[in-house]
């Protein structure tokens, strides 16, 4: 599957939460104060934990069903695992989390911003921007962003062998993906800030695969709805400094863990030195699972939680 089939399939799919919990707000420069060094960090479950984009899919219900099973406060919703973008879905969804006990927390979807094509770009701009609107309409205050990438390694099997890393498109500059992918994430600024969502820019792969290359978007962007999303499993070498340098910008972390060993690799994280460091840093928003590993998901899933009971909940 090639780069627009992979987004266009995900575009295809066809009340508010304590905004302070979720994401907390920033200036483009560094991190408001916290509003409390007390308190607590609440868990959540991503839907992707249940679901590595395998049959059989699993439904965002069956995922709110185990979760509340599980004691967990928040669902983090994979956009491409949605069974449809349509009104009456979505307000059923909100419905089935309410009666569970449990917020919806998070939107994560795809966009790639880093393509020389202007039509391109606009494209996932307006994908962005009707994530936007599906957040809003479910009451979740915050959005999972990705930079892009520049998409010469093809195989995502064969970008994650090489680790992360791939060459320039030929003929551009580092630079010119920076240019792209500033311009537009300030194009959902708007958008976001009328709906209330905040845009978690996560360390994901592409620009975003190193902490100076997501600060370098952040510092760029003068908007209190912008910040960064941790994915604790992002940062394949050294990834305590590099996790500790973005700390101050999280609005949104996501946590890995790789019980029955990794689908693509496997990283024996420390949560109870992210757990301090975390706290170092007051964060008091949500932390979500994001199960990867091959282990049966309940399985899995259960033990997960269980760990990170131990070290941030």
């Amino acid at each position: 599957m090639n780069k627009r089939q992979f987004l266009q399939y995900g575009m295809g799919l066809g009340g508010l939460t304590a905004l302070g919990s979720a994401c907390q707000t920033t200036s483009a420069t560094s991190t408001a104060p916290r509003q409390s060094a007390n308190g607590r960090i609440k868990l959540g479950i991503a839907s992707y934990s249940y679901w590595h984009f395998r049959d059989p899919k699993i439904s965002i219900e069956q995922v709110i069903n185990e979760s509340a099973a599980l004691g967990v406060e928040g669902i983090d919703i994979l956009h491409r695992q949605m069974d449809s973008e349509e009104i009456p879905y979505l307000q059923k969804l909100k419905r089935h989390a309410f009666l569970n006990g449990m917020d919806l927390i998070a939107l994560s979807i795809h966009q790639d911003f880093v393509d020389p094509d202007p039509a391109y770009r606009r494209q996932q701009v307006e994908h962005t921007l009707r994530c936007i609107d599906l957040a809003h309409e479910m009451g979740i205050p915050c959005i999972r962003l990705n930079s892009g990438r520049w998409n010469t390694i093809q195989s995502f099997d064969d970008l994650m062998a090489a680790r992360g890393l791939e060459p320039i498109l030929p003929g551009f500059r580092e630079q010119d993906g920076f240019d792209w992918c500033i311009d537009c994430i300030e194009q959902c600024l708007a958008a976001a800030e009328r709906s209330g969502v905040i845009l978690a820019l996560e360390n994901h792969w592409g620009l975003t695969r190193t902490p100076d290359g997501l600060l370098r978007i952040l510092d760029a962007i003068q908007s209190p709805w912008l910040g960064a999303l941790m994915d604790t499993g992002n940062f394949l070498e050294e990834p305590y400094p590099k996790l500790e340098q973005i700390a101050p910008r999280t609005v949104y972390v996501q946590a890995k863990t790789y019980f029955g060993g990794g689908e693509w690799y496997t990283l024996d994280l420390d949560y109870q030195r992210i757990g301090r460091m975390l706290n170092q840093h007051a964060y008091r928003g949500y932390v979500s699972l994001e199960f990867e590993g091959k282990d049966p998901a309940k399985e899995g899933v259960r033990r997960s939680i269980e760990l990170l009971r131990r070290h941030l909940g």
